[in-house]
């Protein structure tokens, strides 16, 4: 079963039917070729000869042998005055006929228009049909002897072709979690090099990804070990001798406070899971802009509660494209979240949109808070700005959700005199999602 999935024994088999048909049908135009030209040749010299008997032997009465030497001897034929054959409808008929083991070619040509009698003149044809018969069995030898050579040339094309497919699947074959190692595309033909730095960006993803699941393994153990560490610690403390009503309550209080940020951080991590699930959603065909714009107005709302403006300058007024909504929705919220967050009261934020090529826009949300600090990883899990409260898994998730998209997300400070950040979003859309096949 493996071997009728072989691309190699695909190619091989096809290429052995296609070059034999191919073949039988050059050989048999071939030899019905060579054929014809040697009947048109001979039925011409019958023609020249029949007109010569006629022109020379006129007096001959029906039934009667024309016995010239030179017909026999010479022109090698015979030739015989006959009346109107039945069903004779044209000026000129021929016959092959075999008589004791021999094989002959008549011609039936007119001859006394006055005593309605014709020429019968044959010609044996043996040592031609011998010579056809050779020529038919040199054809299907040289076929024989090329489909072995095509056969050969198939098995070395197929190995040929096949070696860049072979290097792929042995690279990837060795592949796993602990060994990531990308593809040379230098080193394959130009209609691989496509696959291969497909195949370099999903190993680079991988590789981010493993990354950042180890960091947020380890990251989660010592967010929650350290609460956990600091609540023991209190009640330890507090237990050691017997103490006011007011001191229990405090301690408490505190282990209450630290519960909570424990629950939000478990809240958080059970969000990438959900989130890993939406890297799978369909995209939809909507109205990107439409969709940006609604979203931005939500949050227009809340920037106003917290004493901050939110403008929005989206452009173009319209772009239909095929996107995965979900994922997008994460990535802006987290933009928007964080920019209300960071920016004071009484100041603004922006959130702009552009269409730079045909199927890519860019979006970015402008703030005017402190700003990052660049040489730090901001999408790590929990990595935090200064004293912010929060798991630090956000950006984390937008770049998660980014990576799915196959977008572009990047966090850089402002370049023109102010102090703020310019979280940026750089994605191509297809006019119109494919149809999933039912």
């Amino acid at each position: 079963m493996a071997g009728n999935r072989s691309i190699r024994n695909q190619f091989l088999t096809q290429l052995i039917i296609a070059s034999s048909i191919l073949l039988i049908i050059f050989s048999t135009m071939l030899y019905a070729y060579i054929k014809q030209s040697i009947y048109d040749e001979l039925s011409q010299q019958l023609v020249k000869q029949a007109r010569y008997i006629v022109q020379t032997f006129p007096d001959y009465r029906e039934g009667e042998k024309i016995d010239a030497k030179n017909l026999k001897n010479a022109l090698q034929i015979s030739a015989k005055v006959i009346p109107a054959p039945h069903h004779f409808y044209s000026s000129l008929e021929w016959r092959e006929r075999k008589e004791n083991g021999k094989h002959y070619i008549d011609l039936i040509y007119p001859y006394n228009f006055k005593a309605q009698t014709y020429l019968l003149v044959s010609k044996e044809i043996t040592n031609i049909r011998k010579m056809l018969a050779k020529i038919l069995r040199s054809i299907v030898i040289i076929n024989l002897i090329s489909l072995i050579l095509i056969v050969l040339y198939a098995f070395g094309l197929s190995a040929m072709l096949l070696m860049p497919i072979t290097r792929l699947t042995k690279k990837l074959s060795s592949l796993n979690e602990n060994f990531l190692t990308t593809i040379d595309t230098r080193t394959l033909p130009e209609e691989f090099v496509p696959l291969g730095e497909s195949i370099n960006r999903l190993i680079n993803r991988i590789q981010t990804f493993v990354k950042y699941q180890k960091e947020l393994f380890i990251g989660a153990a010592h967010e929650l070990k350290t609460p956990l560490n600091v609540m023991k610690l209190k009640n330890d403390v507090t237990l050691i001798k017997k103490r006011e009503p007011e001191k229990y309550i405090e301690a408490l209080q505190l282990a209450n406070k630290t519960i909570q940020e424990m629950n939000q951080m478990i809240t958080s991590i059970l969000e990438i899971g959900r989130q890993e699930g939406a890297h799978f959603e369909l995209p939809q065909t909507v109205d990107i802009i439409d969709f940006i714009r609604k979203k931005g107005e939500d949050f227009v709302l809340l920037a106003e509660a917290e004493g901050k403006k939110l403008t929005l300058d989206i452009q173009p007024e319209s772009l239909v494209g095929c996107i995965q909504t979900t994922l997008l929705n994460q990535i802006l919220q987290n933009f928007l979240q964080n920019a209300i967050k960071f920016t004071p009261k009484g100041r603004s934020i922006r959130l702009k949109t552009r269409q730079i090529e045909e199927n890519k826009i860019k979006i970015e949300v402008i703030d005017e808070g402190p700003g990052i600090d660049e040489s730090v990883d901001l999408f790590a899990p929990f990595k935090r700005i200064g004293n912010a409260p929060g798991a630090g898994l956000g950006l984390f998730l937008a770049k998660s959700a980014a990576d799915a998209m196959g977008a572009k997300i990047s966090l850089k400070n402002r370049t023109d005199g102010k102090t703020g950040t310019v979280a940026t979003l750089l994605f191509s859309t297809t006019p119109q999602c494919e149809l999933p096949p039912r």
